[in-house]
């Protein structure tokens, strides 16, 4: 199978809704992916800016998969991490060196914007990432916490 790996810019809207389709069908969650999609400026201005990367994989034209991520901007040292957000192939593209194809493509532009890493998170139950991953890089056992942004009881100061 031939595909193509493109860096996403602010006037490829057509093909990030065609992103955010891939990963609502490979996920299986068409409402957190098309139930309230950013209006297209929301999307351009992503897309142009310099925190967010998208990377789509096409054949024939048609989006096969992608990836997207952010780059984090370190305070300690002055240097960034790549987190990989979301990377997904269609069931009928995998195990074809597409989702390997898009973490090396997204591991020259960390490369380009002088990232010190890049990472990813995986679910326990995800055994096809977590082999994917695990012959790509180190694994760490970290625990996740997702905090509501408003704390009960505590002040902002």
């Amino acid at each position: 199978m031939n595909y193509e790996i493109r860096e996403l810019g602010p006037d490829d809207l057509d093909l990030m809704g065609l992103l955010l389709d891939c990963f609502a069908d490979a996920f299986d969650e068409w409402e957190t992916y098309t139930g309230n999609r950013p209006d297209p400026g929301y999307l351009a201005s992503l897309l142009r800016s310099d925190m967010f990367i998208a990377l789509v994989a096409r054949v024939n034209g048609s989006v096969v998969g992608g990836l997207t991520a952010y780059e984090l901007k370190k305070y300690e040292q002055s240097r960034s991490e790549i987190y990989i957000y979301d990377l997904a192939v269609a069931k009928d593209a995998r195990r074809r060196g597409i989702a390997t194809a898009l973490i090396e493509a997204l591991g020259h532009i960390a490369a380009e914007r002088g990232a010190w890493v890049m990472f990813v998170q995986a679910d326990y139950i995800d055994e096809p990432a977590i082999s994917l991953y695990s012959g790509l890089g180190v694994r760490e056992d970290v625990l996740h916490f997702d905090i509501p942004p408003k704390v009960k009881g505590h002040a902002r100061t």
